[in-house]
């Protein structure tokens, strides 16, 4: 070969090469990166933004109203029958909202949903002003919110999906996730000044006034549902296609009953936190509100973590070995001695659970049809929310008659034990892409 053949061939050679580099370098674009272009889009910007708003209220309001009713004399089992009034609807409707979230206007169904919800804790703020506050009827509330919420959920998760690329639902979801674990830090921060300050009702007026910039939201920035089929053209088997599928998926049955378990057996260590702070440990509301907002770190630093996991990872194991963390952290917790180490095993729980959800809802979402995705995040819901009511029904009763850490001990080695009998048959499945 000629010295003149030689140079063409090295140089093409080098050309070549140069634009791998740059494809790989371009295809590997840092998730951080296509995060920040993601919040530059008006609508998930906007979205994410009230959905902020929206959940710092949310968290004001949880971290006060458990408080609230210990002060009214309430017993632990009604604390736990609060929190199940305000989730247990999620068994009964939630699979109607997932319906309803595939054949109505979802920004319409939201929007009502929402005004309804924003009117609890108005009425609370009046009762609490007027001194005519009981147990039963924050209790009361608590089903009005259970139920708006069972209706609007699946519709409300189906956003951020429908307003990004296919491409972008695992980073999106993350970013969703970080979110809300941000609104679970600061939340508790902002609840723990306005009790000192205004006491609970401060925490009501808040959440109250939260709503109405995701109200406008839902109604002007996010896209407009399907339209209404008539009766006789919708055939009455693809009602219920979208659990079909799930449900007759091993793997995708696996990622719904490992979210189940988690509820079920993990989920009371937050809804009996202020009991735990203050029969166990001795502590007052300011120790409450930072022990939930380092679950709300270790959440937000879960969320963040997802952010570098690449998209086409099989997530199960990541799933199940999480989920496992968090039972033995609610078994440390249930035994810690110092009011002091509380938060540090709490944020450790809540990036255990933000991982681990997330990738279950990653993986449900990725690998449904969009037409069906209401109804798979029905059934996710269902579980996550749905399995948080049972576990704290059952939990406030174990809790009234053995004790807050022999409960959640309990629950601990409980959710450990399930959780590895399910990852024998899980991992087993095969994938759905």
């Amino acid at each position: 070969m000629r010295g003149s053949d030689r140079q063409r061939v090295r140089g093409q050679f080098i050309a070549r090469l140069h634009e791998a580099i740059l494809v790989r370098a371009k295809a590997e674009k840092s998730a951080f990166a296509e995060s920040f272009d993601l919040f530059l889009t008006r609508r998930f910007g906007t979205f994410t933004a009230a959905s902020l708003l929206s959940n710092l209220g949310t968290w004001a309001q949880q971290v006060a109203e458990p408080w609230l009713l210990l002060g009214l004399g309430a017993s632990p089992f009604l604390i736990g029958l609060d929190s199940f009034a305000m989730a247990a609807p999620v068994w009964a409707l939630t699979v109607l909202g997932g319906i309803l979230a595939d054949r109505t206007d979802r920004r319409r169904l939201i929007a009502a949903c929402q005004t309804v919800q924003m009117l609890c804790p108005a009425c609370l703020v009046v009762l609490i002003m007027t001194g005519a506050v009981q147990p039963w009827m924050v209790i009361g509330l608590s089903v009005v919110v259970g139920v708006t919420d069972a209706l609007s959920m699946p519709a409300f998760q189906t956003i951020v999906p429908s307003i990004v690329e296919p491409r972008q639902i695992p980073t999106a979801l993350a970013l969703n996730a970080t979110q809300f674990n941000l609104s679970r830090i600061i939340g508790p921060a902002i609840a723990g000044i306005l009790m000192a300050t205004l006491g609970a009702v401060g925490c009501f007026e808040l959440n109250t006034a939260s709503y109405l910039p995701f109200i406008w939201v839902a109604l002007w920035i996010l896209p407009r549902g399907p339209r209404p089929k008539p009766r006789d053209e919708v055939p009455d088997e693809r009602l219920f296609a979208g659990i079909r599928e799930v449900t007759q998926s091993p793997y995708l049955r696996g990622a719904l009953a490992t979210v189940l378990l988690t509820g079920v057996f993990c989920g009371p260590l937050i809804v009996f936190c202020p009991v735990l702070v203050k029969a166990a440990l001795h502590g007052d509301a300011s120790d409450f509100s930072i022990a939930i907002g380092a679950f709300g770190v270790g959440g937000l630093c879960g969320a963040i973590a997802l952010l570098g996991i690449p998209t086409d990872r099989d997530r199960r194991r990541m799933t199940t070995y999480l989920a496992i963390g968090y039972g033995a952290l609610v078994v440390m917790a249930s035994l810690v001695p110092w009011l002091s180490g509380l938060p540090v095993l709490l944020a450790l729980a809540g990036m255990a659970m933000t991982i681990s959800n997330t990738s279950a809802n990653t993986l449900l979402q990725s690998a449904t049809p969009p037409e069906l995705r209401g109804q798979t995040v029905s059934l996710y819901m269902l579980a996550i929310r749905g399995g948080a009511s049972f576990g704290a029904l059952i939990t406030g009763a174990t809790v009234g008659l053995f004790g807050v850490r022999e409960a959640l001990l309990v629950n601990g080695i409980l959710a450990i034990a399930a959780q590895v009998a399910l990852a024998a048959h899980w991992f087993r499945a095969p994938s759905v892409r």
